[in-house]
């Protein structure tokens, strides 16, 4: 079996993962109006749902399923890819409108606070104090990164720690939650979102259809300063240029050439090894080690 396989093979995941999307449906619909019908046409298109999978695979099989938890960081990922289309000016999300887009900007900030505010409802819910506080704290990392992006937009001088600190905060944080609320590692969360960060900024550099729907070449047009990009620059003006703000025609091509996206790779899976050794004793080990070749070796 291929490394997906081998999670999507994990016991009573599939039930689990049918039930968190019950719920989040629930979550979404519960005050009805225009930023939940909005919120469900989110919802409807779709996603890996990997961050309830990860609370699941970090979970006891001898406990209840922790589906409070799944629903309530799915809601905040959800919350986030709301806010960053509007932040991007990104017209398109999973292949539909983005919610910006079709319902204007104002609707899109208050469907992506609904969201926020349903996650934590949700959470809140359990009578966890620390669940919540812990949801809280990602929440702000995830802030904090988007504002570390945007002071790093169209500069090329972003150093490797920058950029990693940003996936850290953008990514692990949320892993890291995941992990946590269901029990397990959040160092190995924080570890493995990292890894999935820069092999989704890979994929934005290969020209391979990306099941987000974010647009290949997204960052480099946005100015976006990623792994790929930085190694690039580094070596070629052209692609330094570029990244700053100049013509784009044929820079991808030169950013494949330079061996910059074999070097991501190559670090993408530092950080997926670096995931595994965080998992001695863990209940799902062969599925949550399975993940971290899976999340770097995807093709969408």
């Amino acid at each position: 079996m291929t490394a997906l396989e081998v999670v999507r093979a994990a016991a009573g995941l599939d039930e689990f993962l049918v039930e968190v999307e019950e719920e989040l449906t629930h979550a979404v619909s519960r005050y009805p109006g225009l930023v939940a019908e909005v919120g469900a046409s989110a919802l409807a298109a779709g996603g890996k749902r990997l961050r309830p999978a990860l609370a699941f695979l970090s979970s006891s099989p001898l406990d209840e399923p922790p589906v409070a938890a799944g629903v309530a960081v799915e809601l905040v990922h959800m919350a986030t890819l709301v806010h960053d289309d509007l932040i991007d000016g990104a017209a398109v999300r999973r292949g539909r409108a983005s919610a910006w887009s079709e319902h204007g900007e104002e609707t899109a900030k208050a469907t992506g606070d609904y969201l926020f505010a349903r996650a934590f409802s949700v959470l809140a819910g359990t009578g966890d104090a620390r669940a919540v506080s812990l949801l809280a704290e990602a929440s702000l990392a995830l802030a904090r990164g988007e504002a570390m992006q945007r002071s790093q937009r169209h500069d090329p001088g972003t150093t490797v720690e920058a950029y990693l600190e940003r996936c850290a905060l953008k990514t692990g944080k949320l892993f890291e939650a995941a992990c946590i609320l269901g029990g397990g590692s959040g160092e190995y969360g924080r570890l493995l979102g990292i890894a999935f960060q820069i092999a989704d900024d890979v994929l934005d550099c290969t020209g391979e259809t990306i099941e987000t729907g974010k647009v290949p070449g997204t960052d480099l047009r946005d100015g976006t300063p990623t792994l790929p990009l930085l190694l690039a620059a580094r070596d070629d003006p052209v692609v330094r240029e570029a990244l700053a703000g100049g013509a784009k025609e044929g820079v991808l091509v030169r950013v494949a050439s330079s061996g910059a996206l074999d070097r991501s790779r190559e670090l993408a899976l530092h950080y997926a090894s670096e995931a595994r050794s965080c998992l001695d004793g863990a209940p799902r080990r062969d599925e949550l080690e399975a993940l971290t070749w899976a999340v770097v070796e995807r093709r969408s």
